[in-house]
């Protein structure tokens, strides 16, 4: 089909309707929280709002963002948008790259012409991808969602109709992290034969979010004396209990509030980052802010967090009953300044428990790569190890 162009261009008075409220801010009070015991402090919080109302240049960013070619089709009833950047060479393989919560799509900007045309970025032009980013079905531009139930196995259906009846590829690599490993777990197992692989950047089983505790991400888990499980809980915990339990109770202040929704997800680029690093040199306030102006003027917050409670309210049934389940050839990248357990910090545990855990899931392994730099937002943090450990991924793939 042909695709249309898509422009963003926020409508002005969103963008003055945002800095009224940001002017209006009213700063809570926070005794006793230098260290943030208590979660992201005012003191740290404030100076990034002020910048926000009266020296971040939205329109420079939209400027940036157009640079690149975008599209937003509808799927099935839901709207999809995604940046679309043509392979340098003579055959270029199809990738989707997916994100995940609280990234937006411009996570993965920095790998894309890279991947795309890797002969001008020092690589070989045999590895170049056909590249396409999209923004997940109720994240930034992929609003407003349509469908109640959206989760990452209707995701999955969604992308693989984008990719193979939209875009007309007959099959396809994917590469994700965060949620969207999920999609590209699902799209591994129920259309492994569109796929030429799969490289995720996380470990995550298809069956997540399930069972009693299902807002718990440890199930129950003992964590006494094990220093790595508590670090786990204490970085990822907290949003997941809360997005399962009151997905739409916390929408009502995030979706009036832009300090309040800007507190909610830099909180977890903060924490989530490279626990190795220091967060300001991977997240410059503009990028930070960048993120946070797509969330908020898309009014996607709320339809970001219910993905999680949609993963219990609507399960995950197997598409076949073969074991492992997942039957696309994957391939792994992770960090070591990540809070996973167990063996989070040593890359030698670190392999040793993906491969105890990947053997009933994954049918297929390739590579598995750990990297010192860089967190949970690996894309981002250490885009040229994604870079070259797609290549390596896909090379004997195509």
């Amino acid at each position: 089909m042909t695709l249309e162009p898509f422009v963003i261009d926020v409508e002005q008075d969103v963008l003055d309707d945002l800095r009224r409220r940001l002017k209006a801010t009213r700063f809570a009070p926070d005794l006793d929280n230098e260290d943030e015991a208590f979660g992201l402090s005012t003191a740290y919080l404030k100076p990034i709002v002020e910048y926000w109302a009266d020296g971040f240049d939205w329109r420079g960013v939209e400027a940036r963002l157009n640079e690149y070619s975008h599209h937003r089709v509808d799927v099935d009833g839901t709207p999809v948008h995604f940046i679309r950047e043509p392979g340098k060479s003579p055959a270029p393989i199809p990738l989707l790259l997916m994100h995940g919560w609280p990234w937006t799509f411009w996570d993965w900007s920095k790998v894309i012409r890279p991947l795309a045309d890797p002969a001008s970025h020092g690589g070989d032009p045999a590895d170049a991808f056909d590249v396409i980013v999209p923004s997940l079905p109720g994240f930034a531009f992929s609003t407003p969602l349509t469908n109640g139930k959206e989760n990452f196995v209707s995701m999955a259906d969604r992308f693989h109709t984008l990719m193979t009846d939209v875009l007309g590829h007959r099959r396809f690599g994917v590469g994700a992290a965060d949620y969207g490993a999920l999609v590209g777990a699902q799209l591994g197992h129920k259309y492994a034969g569109s796929l030429h692989g799969i490289h995720l950047g996380n470990e995550m089983p298809l069956t997540i979010f399930q069972g009693e505790r299902h807002w718990d991400l440890t199930g129950g888990a003992p964590i006494d004396g094990l220093p790595d499980m508590v670090n786990f809980v204490d970085t990822y915990v907290s949003h997941v209990a809360t997005h399962m339990l009151d997905a739409q109770t916390i929408t009502h202040g995030l979706n009036d509030s832009p300090i309040g929704m800007l507190a909610w997800i830099l909180k977890r680029w903060k924490k989530w980052s490279d626990q190795n690093g220091v967060f300001e040199d991977s997240y410059p306030v503009d990028h930070i802010l960048t993120n946070a102006t797509i969330y908020w003027v898309n009014q996607a917050i709320g339809s970001s967090i219910r993905a999680y409670k949609n993963v219990n309210r609507h399960p995950w049934r197997p598409s076949h009953d073969r074991t492992p389940a997942v039957e696309a050839p994957a391939g792994f990248t992770f960090h070591l300044g990540d809070a996973a357990p167990p063996g989070a910090h040593d890359r030698e545990r670190r392999v040793a428990a993906f491969k105890e855990a990947a053997g009933p899931v994954y049918a297929d392994v390739r590579q598995v790569n750990v990297h010192e730099k860089g967190g949970h937002f690996g894309p981002w943090e250490n885009p040229e190890a994604w870079i070259e450990d797609l290549r390596a991924t896909f090379r004997p793939l195509r």
